[in-house]
């Protein structure tokens, strides 16, 4: 726990203490200011490997993305002996950003444009101007180095070509922090050919990260609030499927296998699920199986932000950025295989109609943040109930349970420390 735990403290009113077990949380865990200032500092700057780019996004030296851990801005950057570095996207000067562009490649060194002090490929500081002032006068002390001055770096790892940036000394092997199951589906789509991006968008979220969060770990309420996914049967409840939760319930895979071909009554009743609905472009749902397994959907996380699903042939990365207690950017970044051929390509492209902020079998979580915001804007003390499929955070062979949803406030009530 830091030193400064106490002015840490998020909750002005110690009464209301959170209820024993997982299967309560209170809604001023979404609300309160002091919330987010902990998950700085304990979450996205703690033990835990977030989200920075893909491999193949920074292929040559100097080439680089900028990104977020949280609030925090970042630069990853291929450096010139083909490793990869991570910085804070911070002039240790006066604070200004170091790099104002989202990417950029081919860079030599980072001049933050406010003072011209330069950084090299690693966030080195190597230079400040007029450093030995003009015509004799000014400039800084005799004694000044610019060794140790650059801004934080972060630990960098890889995995399936996807880099993973960390604050802590504390944060173990990223193998170790997701476990041999998540592992093992991550490589199912990402670790076999390599990925590259083929579009992307920003979509502005009216709620706190926490909640999406929360959503996407959510293995029960596809079929009930997409409903384009139960009429046209890519994931209802009843065809086969399970949740996997890693050992620190962290992050989580859920698996939706093709239908069967029993008599499905699950859904009898159901709004549109059978109002006779048909596509006017069949192939949108034109599928092919890459990977021989009969996996229609799967969702994977990586606490505290980081998701890559596969629906059909459309395949994303989701990255959600608090940008305060009540806003969220939800970053959608689209894929395919380099060895893709045309016919794929296209297939892949027509497809992520089903995904992002218009998708139809995703538009809907767009709003429903919103919706709980709004719900509960007045209930700070109230709690939100997880009881579907019991108590814990095991994996289990059903999709009809609230375990992932668990097994992240696990980990986070474990870091924040309430």
């Amino acid at each position: 726990m830091p030193d400064d735990a106490a002015a840490l403290s998020f909750h002005p009113d110690p009464s209301p203490a959170w209820p024993e077990g997982l299967t309560r949380v209170p809604y001023w865990v979404y609300q309160d200011p002091a919330v987010l200032r902990a998950e700085q500092a304990r979450v996205f700057e703690g033990p835990v490997w977030n989200y920075l780019c893909l491999e193949s996004e920074i292929p040559n030296p100097g080439d680089w993305r900028a990104t977020h851990l949280g609030l925090m801005p970042v630069v990853t950057v291929r450096t010139e002996d083909g490793g990869i570095a991570a910085f804070e996207n911070r002039c240790a000067h006066r604070g200004s950003l170091i790099c104002l562009d989202d990417a950029g490649s081919g860079a030599k060194d980072f001049t933050c444009v406010y003072h011209a002090w330069r950084y090299d490929l690693c966030g080195n500081l190597k230079s400040v101007a007029f450093r030995h002032g003009v015509n004799g006068k000014g400039g800084m002390p005799k004694d000044f180095r610019v060794e140790g001055r650059g801004p934080r770096k972060l630990r960098v790892t890889t995995i399936c070509g996807i880099v993973f940036g960390t604050m802590s000394d504390d944060t173990p092997d990223i193998e170790t922090f997701l476990g041999p199951e998540v592992i093992g589906r991550l490589h199912r789509v990402a670790g076999n050919r390599r990925l590259e991006v083929i579009g992307r968008y920003t979509e502005v979220l009216p709620n706190n990260w926490k909640l999406y969060a929360e959503n996407v770990r959510d293995t029960y309420h596809a079929s009930l609030l997409h409903m384009f996914f139960a009429t046209f049967k890519i994931t209802r409840l009843s065809q086969p499927g399970g949740v996997m939760v890693s050992p620190n319930g962290g992050s989580h895979v859920s698996a939706t296998y093709a239908p069967t071909e029993t008599v499905d009554r699950a859904y009898d009743g159901m709004r549109s699920v059978d109002d006779g609905f048909k596509l006017a472009d069949p192939s949108l749902l034109d599928t092919v199986d890459e990977n021989g397994d009969g996996i229609r959907q799967q969702l994977l996380t990586v606490f505290p932000n980081f998701v890559i699903q596969q629906t059909h042939n459309a395949i994303a990365v989701r990255q959600f950025l608090p940008r305060g207690t009540s806003e969220t950017d939800l970053n959608w970044i689209y894929l395919g295989y380099a060895d893709d051929t045309p016919e794929m390509r296209t297939r892949r492209l027509k497809q992520l109609n089903l995904v992002g902020p218009a998708g139809f079998v995703s538009m809907e979580d767009g709003c429903i943040g919103g919706f709980v915001e709004r719900g509960a804007a007045a209930a700070s003390d109230e709690t939100a109930i997880l009881e579907m499929g019991g108590t814990g955070t095991e994996t289990q062979d059903t999709r009809t349970t609230e375990a992932a949803v668990r097994g992240f406030w696990k980990l986070w009530r474990g870091m924040v420390g309430h």
